[in-house]
């Protein structure tokens, strides 16, 4: 690789300094620093004595990238949790970032997530507030490849992207991050893998307890009253670790419970426009006169005000079998059972406000701003306010088994058999109904709306929380009532793996060959109810808009508090009970419904070699690896054709291929305890499951303009069984020094080029042949048309910079003794030759989900029992997906994510109270929002970004004890 050409690759334009990444990088300074004197002085801290291992006749095969292996002399605490990481990082082969329980059942975070996105270059993606997906180098989280104990996991999502949410973190020993992958890595991402893994109980000296409570409080209180969703709860686990028969056996049995409340605050602006004016909708789009609004000034067409309220039940088993009765053979049966059951209270008011509803505005304020003024003040009259409660039930099962043998015949000769099986299993019940004044009545209110980011005031001149007042009904000609929902999936991957390793020789210590067979096949069922109230009609001649019937008494539970947004609050009920007594049903399957009824079927054998290298450059230590994959690809679905909203009948498609994926990964050791890293491999990932999916809506119509007129042709849009994958070739080059116990300094540039990538596109030559035409008046001309769907294109490409350290304050100072800090800082650029969001002229050609910029910073206290850590992660903003916004076509941006965390602990290590440990932990201290914002063209073309969510979720106090005997 030309080292300098990569250099001046990754220039970029001077930035206006952050305080967080000033930060990481002062502490990286202080690194470098310090990393020459550490070679001559010994650390300050004390070490705990050694304890012999127990004695045992298992021979198994060293794993350097393994981290739930606990060392004989067993150093716990936050500490012992940064060693065990950074010794797996310092032995891998490959380029990896990883991390370690503090003791058993105790990761450094309250997620999976959370600890992973501490680590330099990933970051996180908060769902109901919480850190769930993991994106890595800026590529999305379907493009990361997640394993646990080396096996590719089903997930509950309709991709592939994994939810952490789903592994408890007690149960969880580790993670190792792979940037750079190897031959026999199996189920690898195109922008890295994330292997979980469970603790080992032969890799303990003796029998293990280890129990943890904590109770939980968010600071947002209780949103949704007479729900039942409160805003306390509760995490408890065990963990159970013993061997048997002289040390051949060994058993860990695990159990996490999680009982949590989400209150989330949320608020929504629909869209923004120019109403009245030369530059407005009136004279632009010939939208009706806006009463009382001044010309050219911007103002928020629309609002959506709501309260979430959400429990969180999730209980987790881990059980892990291990038996070595001699030096040759080693077994382990892995077992993972969890099921998660979340109940969502969504309530809220919305209403629109654009030149369409026939609103008017009186004392209206407006603030300077460009390109135009910005409407913060006013009163509207004339809205049509819609209340809207939502209530959602899930249902998860996830299921992963894993049976591994080793038998090394002692002669050099060692063979693998791995058999594994994964499930997930996911219900939801989704149901909505609509209520509102009566006979479509109208309501007025004063607001004032900020500037920027933030949550409204609006003072509605009809107190929503009356019941007297509120009827079910349909307020703004929605066509209905309400809508029910019942989603069933399932996701399951059938895997065999074999391997084979044996000394080579020369340059190469031995050589892995192996093949690996998965079937991974995952089902979605999605079927579609429209409500209607009794005594109403269900069609367009007997449907009465405007028909109401008031709310029985009996399902009415309390109020929904908006205060947040000025309003008081708005009536809240059991939409169960309301819909099962008061509506009656008529299924309504659109065709966004039908083309989530599918099957998507992949079978993939794999083989591998890969040759491990252990040599010498002159006096430079060398190894790695050198390797190469082939992997084949028999992908199938099976799904609905429909024509709009016309069911059709079904349709099958598939494809084959087969990619030869070759990678290389070498470390030099320059100096001591300093390596240099370089890798060079070609990955692959496939797409999207639901752009594999053959789902299409597609029929004949006569053409009666152009050049085609008089023709009967196709035209569609769905999926692409065809779909082949993401491919990438990526070259990592990573300098990195150890110093002191836990203390280490590394600095990575990595360039990715996308060869292949996936867009939609329309093509004009589809074949249709394979379709039934349902319209028997129409004959097409011809079986050619036009067909929209995802397809490969050219790709683009990514460079990044990574820089990461971690520094134990007694290398600096005595004084320091028990103070340590970790910092790391990555910036990643990425170009793409059509825009990210094809469908948007002019939006960014950067790829979706990419933070230019992600830093983490983390200052930690142990010593004397006493640990306390403050940690702080950010993310800059991203381009999220198009959106439409009414009468525009946008897309969104996601703002820049700033989180802090506090953790604080004693651990009692003698007397009475030994192994007894207390902790409090505080999640998003400062209560921050997760922001967005909408870019779209106004009536006259002119392109803004203005606000378009604010959702804030409390800070979350955690206080509770642990105990391990």
């Amino acid at each position: 690789m030309n080292r300098r050409r990569l250099t001046q690759a990754l220039s970029v334009p001077v930035l206006r300094p952050q305080p967080l990444a000033l930060a990481c990088a002062a502490a990286l300074l202080l690194t470098f620093a310090c990393a020459a004197n550490a070679q001559d002085q010994p650390p300050q801290t004390s070490e705990p004595a050694a304890t012999p291992p127990a004695k045992t006749t298992q021979k198994k095969p060293a794993n350097p990238d393994a981290v739930s292996n606990l060392d004989a002399v067993v150093v716990t605490g936050i500490q012992g949790s940064i060693q065990s990481a950074i010794k797996a990082k310092q032995n891998s082969d490959n380029i990896i970032e990883a991390i370690s329980a503090e003791d058993i059942g105790k990761l450094p975070d309250s997620s999976i997530a959370e600890s992973l996105a501490r680590l330099s270059g990933l970051a996180t993606q908060r769902v109901d507030g919480r850190a769930n997906q993991i994106s890595i180098r800026g590529l999305s989280p379907d493009f990361a490849g997640t394993t646990l104990n080396g096996r590719e996991q089903a997930t509950i999502g309709e991709n592939r992207g994994v939810d952490f949410d789903q592994y408890p973190s007690e149960l969880i020993s580790g993670a190792a991050v792979y940037k750079t992958p190897d031959a026999s890595l199996i189920g690898q991402g195109l922008s890295g893998t994330v292997d979980l893994h469970t603790i080992k109980p032969l890799d303990l000296p003796k029998r293990t307890f280890a129990a943890n409570l904590r109770g939980e409080n968010t600071s947002n209180g209780s949103l949704n009253h007479g729900t039942g969703v409160g805003d306390t709860g509760h995490r408890a686990s065990f963990s159970y670790i013993d061997q048997f028969l002289d040390h051949t056996l060994g058993l860990a049995v695990g159990f996490a419970q999680l009982d949590s409340p989400v209150q989330e605050k949320q608020y929504q602006a629909w869209w923004w426009s120019l109403n009245n004016g030369s530059q407005g909708a009136e004279t632009n789009w010939g939208a009706p006169h806006t009463p009382g609004m001044p010309d050219n000034v911007l103002s928020q067409e629309g609002m959506q005000l709501r309260a979430k309220s959400e429990n969180q039940l999730r209980n987790g088993l881990m059980t892990v079998l291990e038996w070595a009765p001699d030096d040759h053979y080693h077994s382990t049966l892995d077992l993972y059972y969890s099921t998660f059951n979340q109940k969502t209270y969504l309530n809220g008011a919305q209403w629109s406000s654009s030149p369409y509803d026939n609103v008017s505005y009186s004392n209206v304020g407006y603030v300077p701003a460009l390109p135009y003024p910005i409407v913060t003040t006013g009163h509207i009259d004339g809205l049509k306010s819609i209340l809207q409660n939502e209530y959602t039930k899930e249902h998860d099962k996830l299921f992963s088994a894993g049976w591994n043998n080793q038998y090394d015949f002692g002669n050099g000769w060692v063979i693998t058999a791995d058999a594994s099986y994964s499930s997930a299993k996911k219900r939801l019940h989704d149901a909505y109904l609509f209520a509102g004044l009566p006979d479509q009545a109208t309501s007025s209110t004063d607001f004032a709306t900020p500037e920027h980011e933030g949550f409204p005031d609006f003072r509605p001149g009809v107190n929503f929380a009356d019941p007297s007042a509120i009827f079910f009904t349909d307020p703004n000609n929605y066509g209905y009532n309400g809508r029910e929902e019942f989603d069933k999936q399932k996701d399951t991957i059938k895997a065999f793996r074999l391997e084979v390793s044996h000394p080579v020789g020369w340059i190469f210590s031995d050589v892995n060959v192996g093949v690996n067979y998965s079937d991974r096949r995952k089902t979605k069922q999605a079927d579609v109810y429209f409500a209607w109230l009794n005594g109403n009609g269900s069609t367009g001649d007997t449907y009465v808009p405007g028909f109401a019937t008031p709310i029985d008494p009996s399902f009415r539970s309390g109020s929904t508090d908006l205060s947040y947004g000025g309003i008081p609050g708005i009536v809240n009920y059991d939409v169960l009970r309301a819909l099962g007594n008061q509506f009656y049903l008529t299924q309504r399957n659109g065709q966004s419904d039908w083309s989530r009824n599918y099957t998507v079927e992949e079978k993939v054998p794999v083989a591998y070699v890969k040759f491990n290298i252990d040599t010498s450059l002159g006096d430079v230590p060398l190894r790695g690896n050198v390797g190469v994959q082939a992997v084949r690809t028999d992908q199938s679905s099976d799904a609905l054709q429909t024509n709009g909203d016309a069911l059709v009948g079904r349709i099958s498609d598939g494809t084959k291929y087969t990619k030869v994926l070759p990678s290389l990964n070498l470390a030099a050791e320059i100096a001591d305890k300093q390596f240099l890293r370089f890798g060079l491999a070609k990955t692959m990932a496939r797409g999207r499951i639901d752009d594999e999916k053959v789902a299409t809506s597609a029929g004949v119509a006569l053409v009666n303009d152009g050049p085609a007129a008089g023709q009967v042709l196709w035209s569609g849009s769905g999926g692409n069984p065809k779909l082949k994958p993401y491919i990438a070739v990526g070259a990592d080059l990573s300098w990195e020094k150890y110093f002191g116990t836990s203390s280490y300094v590394a600095a990575a540039v990595f360039n990715k080029n996308l060869l292949n990538y996936i867009y939609n596109q329309t093509t004009l030559d589809y074949d249709f042949s394979r379709y039934v035409n349902d319209n028997p008046t129409l004959t097409p001309t011809s079986t050619i048309g036009s067909f929209t769907r995802p397809e490969n294109g050219t790709g683009g490409k990514m460079q990044g910079l990574e820089l990461s350290g971690a520094l134990e304050g007694a290398l600096v100072a005595r004084a320091l003794d028990g103070f340590g800090v970790q910092a790391n800082f990555s910036l990643t650029n990425s170009t793409l030759p059509v825009s990210a969001v094809s469908s948007i002229p002019g939006s960014p050609s950067t790829l979706p989900g990419l933070s230019r910029k992600v830093a983490n910073l983390a200052l930690y206290y142990e010593k004397y029992g006493w640990s306390v850590r403050i940690a702080e992660r950010y993310r800059s903003s991203f381009t999220g997906e198009a959106v439409a916004l009414f009468d525009q076509l946008g897309y969104t941006r996601v703002l820049a994510d700033k989180q802090t965390d506090f953790q604080l602990g004693y651990a009692f290590d003698h007397g009475t109270w030994n192994g007894l440990s207390i902790l409090l932990q505080v999640n998003n201290l400062t209560n921050s929002p997760m922001k967005t914002e909408q870019i779209a063209a106004l009536p006259n073309n002119v392109k803004v970004a203005r606000p378009l969510e604010y959702d804030t979720f409390g800070r979350t106090v955690m206080f509770g004890v642990n105990y391990k005997l």
